[in-house]
């Protein structure tokens, strides 16, 4: 991993992927990536790649896969607005066997997640917004908001883990 990059700011070079696996087989990311819609699937089509091979969370991988989609998503809409200058940073620690924890960070202003999801119901059922957040809730063991909203934590654990 070329170390850890401030969250304030995007690098001012072009998006780099980073993973590497510590001694103890634990897989870490770091990556920046630019506020497209048409980045989001390789991304995720290679991190997913890299936990299946990395065994965190055995059987999870369709739910991990899908709450990423979203949050990816949400940051690059309604987070960065699709703006070119922006970028989302994706952080992730695998601990085969345990648990995967996920963080997506956009550069847009945050939300207020309490107005989007008041009782664990979008506060206007009818809207088309709020519905990314109840999917990624439904999928991760763990789901909160920090910096105002323009950033996600996700965790999964391993349904051994989850058992135990």
């Amino acid at each position: 991993m070329g170390g850890i990059r401030s969250l304030n700011r995007a690098p001012d070079t072009q998006s780099q992927f980073s993973g590497k696996r510590s001694q103890s087989s634990v897989l870490e990311i770091d990556f920046w990536m630019p506020s497209e819609i048409r980045a989001i699937s390789p991304l995720v089509d290679r991190l997913i790649s890299l936990i299946e091979a990395s065994q965190c969370v055995p059987g999870e991988e369709f739910g991990v896969e899908l709450a990423l989609r979203e949050a990816l998503d949400n940051a690059v809409v309604h987070g960065n607005q699709k703006n070119p200058e922006t970028k989302v940073h994706i952080r992730s620690r695998c601990q085969p066997g345990n648990e995967i924890s996920i963080v997506v960070t956009d550069q847009g202003k945050g939300f207020d997640f309490e107005k989007f999801i008041g009782n664990g119901v979008t506060s206007n059922p009818g809207s088309e917004h709020g519905r990314g957040i109840q999917l990624m809730k439904a999928y991760m063991d763990d789901l909160h908001f920090e910096r105002g909203g323009s950033e996600v934590h996700m965790r999964k654990r391993s349904r051994t883990m989850s058992r135990s």
